[in-house]
């Protein structure tokens, strides 16, 4: 229950964000968005409807698609992201960053949606939009959700030239690409991990004390040197990002002349594999 709460919270504070770069950086500077979100922008710049409306009943249609393919638990999250995303932003707006100086409302307005996102992702939901559909490609074909995200928000993002203008099309597609960069290094930063593979005489050594101080499983890989034809143990170690700075200094302490292949694994996941962020 708690982590169901945690979840929870944090989809209402990712909502929070992406409703701020709307708000406060995108609409004001005329800068459009991809997606279902782009859409809304062209709804707000053409007719003026409420972002919130059509964000709500755009993405309410395409959580239908997402029962197909998504777990319920995805999906219940993404109606609750719905649901915070309209409602934030139907919320007055306080000083909206304006500038004649749009490259910058376009760069921090796709920093504030990328994080957003990746706030939102983590917490197992989805904005629904595009993100919806790249969940859904990330669960199939394994494409990073910023690679997928950004295909579908050009389908959008372009054609929108024909309203916003093709000056403020082109920050639209800056400010997808900054998104999408972010969402992609938010998300490795969480799901990541390091990889080490030492060659050294003392493997056995160097094992028995990175399983002592870590309390983590070490492999070894029986190998054979080329040159000398000798059989030699290869330690393959993974850890987290906060434990490798001690593994490293494990290693260089047992032999300081080891052989170090120093990797970043973009998830450890087992049976999981088809869920990699």
């Amino acid at each position: 229950m708690s982590k169901v709460l945690r979840n929870v919270a944090l989809i209402a504070v990712g909502a929070a964000v992406y409703a701020l770069a709307i708000n406060y950086f995108l609409i004001p500077n005329r800068i459009g968005e991809g997606g279902v979100t782009g859409l809304t922008a062209i709804g707000y710049y053409a007719l003026n409807i409420s972002p919130a409306l059509t964000n709500l009943v755009l993405n309410g249609l395409l959580v239908v698609v997402g029962l197909r393919f998504l777990d319920r638990r995805t999906v219940g999250y993404t109606l609750w992201a719905i649901l915070c995303i309209s409602g934030f932003l139907r919320l007055p707006v306080v000083f909206a960053y304006h500038t004649d100086q749009t490259v910058i409302a376009a760069v921090f307005g796709g920093v504030l949606m990328g994080l957003a996102m990746g706030i939102i992702l983590r917490a197992h939901g989805t904005i629904a939009g595009s993100t919806i559909l790249a969940k859904i490609i990330n669960k199939y074909f394994g494409v990073k959700n910023g690679t997928a995200t950004l295909m579908f928000d050009l389908c959008v993002a372009v054609p929108s030239g024909l309203i916003i203008g093709f000056q403020n099309m082109l920050l639209t597609v800056l400010e997808l690409y900054v998104s999408a960069v972010v969402l992609n290094r938010f998300l490795d930063s969480f799901g990541a991990k390091h990889a080490l593979m030492v060659v050294s005489p003392h493997n056995q050594a160097i094992a028995q004390a990175l399983t002592d101080a870590l309390g983590q499983g070490v492999t070894m890989l029986a190998a054979t040197g080329f040159h000398s034809q000798k059989p030699q143990d290869v330690l393959y170690f993974v850890c987290t990002n906060a434990a490798w700075p001690q593994a490293l200094a494990i290693v260089g302490a047992a032999d300081p002349d080891a052989l170090i292949i120093a990797d970043q694994v973009r998830s450890v996941r087992g049976l999981q594999l088809g869920k990699l962020l």
